[in-house]
């Protein structure tokens, strides 16, 4: 089932997992810079989970119109922007999140990269044991009695020649947080049909183990990588993932 969809070079296995969302999404852009900047010509893949229920909004998200923030500070929430598109998210213990950051010199067009790397996931966690199909543009769906059920939301961001391409696992998750902190999306995939958020998410139950290594064999991932570029998280975390006015800035 090992396969590269994305990048002509060596796949390598980043087992990094910083102790703060926002220095772990810092981590994501700077991976992606290096591709960007050629330093890395392959693919870079890791998997990491929040420490504390933490929203991510999206890279142009109003969090206004996404979130109760009076609910986020009620229940001890943190708030963060995130540098890849798509809607709010809820992460904290119980949801895994993978990464992979590789050089794109194919299409610019959505659909071929959603494709690209959603496709060989979906393949390795069915191969898991649990039943994950592809729905809406870049979600992954296992099927339930009242329809298919959301189990993992992804977005990306572009730059020449890279991609950056992130996303949920939900495994063990506090799904009944999401429909707290969360309001009703303003879009949404035709399969929702309308349903809110604790009737459309679904946990997958499989653990973090064997959803990590799911990732990691998605996208032959066997080289693995020790460093990791230090002092762009730091640059990232002052420049952005810190600063309030950044994260709530309107769209």
């Amino acid at each position: 089932m090992s396969q590269r969809p994305v990048a002509d070079g060596p796949a390598c296995w980043l087992d990094v997992e910083l102790p703060t969302v926002a220095e772990n999404l810092a981590l994501d852009e700077a991976l992606l810079a290096e591709v960007h900047a050629g330093v890395v010509t392959g693919s870079v893949v890791r998997t990491w989970m929040a420490r504390r229920p933490t929203v991510v909004l999206g890279s142009s998200s109003d969090a206004l119109l996404e979130v109760d923030l009076d609910a986020c500070r009620a229940a001890d929430v943190d708030v963060l922007r995130r540098p890849s598109g798509g809607l709010t998210v809820v992460l904290g213990p119980g949801c895994v999140m993978w990464s992979v950051v590789a050089a794109w010199p194919g299409p610019t067009a959505i659909e071929p990269l959603h494709a690209a790397l959603l496709d060989p996931l979906a393949a390795a966690l069915r191969a898991a044991g649990r039943p994950v199909v592809r729905r809406g543009s870049s979600d992954l769906a296992i099927e339930a009695t009242d329809g298919f059920r959301k189990v993992s939301g992804n977005a990306l961001r572009l730059r020449r020649g890279a991609v950056l391409y992130h996303g949920t696992l939900l495994d063990d998750f506090d799904l009944e947080l999401v429909a707290r902190v969360l309001r009703h999306p303003p879009r949404e995939p035709a399969y929702r049909a309308g349903r809110g958020h604790g009737d459309f998410l679904a946990n997958l139950g499989l653990g973090r183990r064997v959803i990590s290594t799911a990732v990691q064999q998605a996208f032959a991932a066997d080289e693995p990588r020790d460093d990791w570029p230090r002092a762009a998280v730091a640059d990232l975390l002052r420049g952005r993932y810190l600063d309030a006015a950044w994260t709530h800035r309107l769209p």
